[in-house]
C-alpha cells in the first residue's frame, strides 16, 4: 500500500474533486468518520458543512484541509467493507480517528485506491501538527495495515508513483458540462502546472483548452477596477456563453493573485530557456522547414506549441511558445532577437503565414484585450504583405508636416480625468 498526503487551503477544493468524480460515475462515497449518520444518507451540502464547521473553530489556520490517497496493488481485489476498514484503521494510526472525514472509492485508474477528505482542526480548536506526519505516523500505520489485512508490502514492489491527479483535463466544450465546471477543470489543471509571466502568456495555454481570461476594454469599469473574467471559446476562437467573474472560482484566480504568480514564475522559467532554444535551432536547421506553418507542425511533434500573434489585418507581430515538456511559456523576444516574429519570418522566407491559431485569434478576443496589440516598434517591423508596395518616399519635412498629430490643448488621458462629484443637498 502506498499513502499520499496533501494539505491545502481549500476544503471546497478537495470535496468538489471527489464529488465531481462521483457525478462522473467513476467514484463512490463508501464511508465516513464522526458523522451523525451515514454519509450516503446525507446530501452533498450536509457532508461539506460538517467539515467547514470543524474548520471554522480555528480561522487562523490557513492550510486546514487534508487530502489522503491510499493506493493498493492492482492484484488486490478489495471490497467496499475492506476499504472502509482500512481507512478507519489508517486514520486511527494517524491520530485522526476523532476528526470528521469522508471516504471515497475511486475507479478511474488501473489500480484500486481510495481518497479521504478531512480537516486538521480538533474539536477544541487546536491544530493537528502535520510536520513529518507522513514519515512517522503514516508509515507506521501503513506497515500495520499491510500485516493486518495481508496486503502487498510496498517495499517489496518496484517503486511506483500514485500521484493525486487533480483532473483529467480536456478541451472545454460549451453545452457538454456547465460553464463554471468546464472552466474550473481547465483552471485547476493549468494554473499550478504551467509557468507564465503575463496574462497573454497564460491565455496562450488556456486557449488550447477553449478557455480565455479577459479584462475588458480600457474604458470599461472592469478594467479600471482590475477585474478579470473567464469565458469559453468555440473551435474558431469566438467567445460563447456567459463569462464568469474570476472571484466565483474556488481557487480565486483574480488578477491580484495571478500577478503574484507572474512574479514567482518569471525566475522559474529561466532554467528551461536553453532547452527550448536548442529545440528551435534544431528545427530551423532542417531544410524541409520553409515556412512558419511547417515550423509549427514540426514543433508540435516535439511537444512545443507555436502561437502566432497577428493583427486584425493578418500581419504577424509576435510569437509565443508553449513548451509542454517543461510547462513553460516564452515570448519569442524573450529567447533572443533571432526568435522574434520578424526574424523568424525573414529567416524562413516570405511564405504564406498560417491562419491564426484556433482558438484564441478572433476579432472578439482582440477587442476584449486578450491578445496584446502590436506596439509602435512591432508595427514598424511588420513586413508588407505580398503585393503591397512600401509607402512612398518623399520630402521628410513635408511628410512630417502632413502626418503631424493635431495638438489639442484640452486633451487629457482617460485615467487622469476627474469626474465631478455631485454635491449633497443639505
Amino acid at each position: 500500500m502506498v499513502a499520499v498526503i496533501k494539505t491545502g487551503r481549500s476544503i471546497h477544493r478537495i470535496f468538489n474533486y471527489n464529488e465531481n468524480k462521483v457525478k462522473e460515475g467513476v467514484a463512490r462515497c463508501i464511508g465516513q468518520g464522526n458523522y451523525p449518520v451515514e454519509a450516503t444518507r446525507l446530501s452533498a451540502g450536509m457532508r461539506l458543512n460538517r467539515l467547514l464547521k470543524r474548520a471554522a473553530l480555528n480561522p487562523n489556520v490557513k492550510r486546514n484541509s487534508v487530502h489522503i490517497s491510499l493506493n493498493f496493488d492492482p492484484s488486490e481485489k478489495l471490497s467496499d467493507e475492506d476499504m472502509n476498514s482500512i481507512a478507519h484503521t489508517y486514520m486511527k494510526g494517524m491520530g485522526f480517528d476523532k476528526q470528521p472525514y469522508l471516504v471515497y472509492r475511486h475507479e478511474d485508474a488501473g489500480h484500486p485506491h481510495l481518497h479521504i477528505c478531512t480537516v486538521n482542526i480538533r474539536a477544541d480548536g487546536r491544530r493537528i501538527d502535520m510536520n513529518n506526519i507522513g514519515r512517522n505516523q503514516s508509515e507506521q500505520a501503513r506497515k500495520t495495515i499491510e500485516v493486518e489485512f495481508g496486503l502487498v508490502v510496498a517495499e517489496r514492489q518496484k517503486k511506483k508513483d500514485y500521484p493525486l491527479e487533480p483532473v483529467n483535463v480536456e478541451k472545454a466544450s460549451y453545452g457538454k458540462r456547465t460553464t463554471k465546471a468546464a472552466i474550473q477543470t481547465v483552471l485547476q489543471y493549468v494554473l499550478d502546472r504551467y509557468r507564465y509571466a503575463s496574462l497573454p502568456e497564460l491565455n496562450a495555454v488556456l486557449n488550447l483548452y477553449n478557455v480565455a481570461a479577459e479584462r475588458g476594454g480600457e474604458d470599461s469599469v472592469m478594467y479600471r477596477h482590475n477585474g478579470l473574467q473567464f469565458c469559453l471559446l468555440d473551435d474558431k476562437g469566438n467567445r460563447i456563453g456567459v463569462p464568469l467573474k474570476a472571484s466565483l472560482f474556488y481557487n480565486k484566480p483574480i488578477l491580484k493573485n495571478l500577478q503574484e504568480r507572474f512574479l514567482k514564475n518569471k525566475p522559474k522559467k529561466l532554467p528551461h530557456k536553453l532547452k527550448l532554444k536548442n529545440a528551435l535551432d534544431k528545427a530551423l536547421a532542417n531544410t524541409d522547414i520553409v515556412s512558419l506553418g511547417s515550423l509549427k507542425q514540426d514543433l508540435e511533434t516535439q511537444g512545443i506549441h507555436l502561437r502566432l500573434r497577428q493583427s486584425k489585418e493578418g500581419k504577424l507581430y509576435g510569437v509565443t511558445f508553449v513548451d509542454h515538456r517543461t510547462q513553460c511559456v516564452f515570448n519569442g523576444s524573450e529567447l533572443g532577437k533571432g526568435y522574434g516574429a520578424k526574424a523568424l519570418q525573414q529567416r524562413l522566407g516570405s511564405g504564406t503565414v498560417p491562419v491564426p491559431n484556433l482558438p484564441g485569434h478572433s476579432a472578439r478576443e482582440q477587442e476584449e484585450g486578450l491578445q496584446p496589440q502590436p506596439t509602435a516598434a512591432e508595427t514598424k517591423a511588420m513586413p508588407n504583405p505580398p503585393g503591397q508596395t512600401a509607402p512612398p518616399q518623399g520630402d521628410p519635412a513635408l511628410l512630417d508636416t502632413l502626418l503631424q498629430v493635431e495638438q489639442v490643448a484640452d486633451y487629457l488621458p482617460y485615467h487622469l480625468r476627474k469626474h465631478k462629484k455631485k454635491k449633497k443637498k443639505r
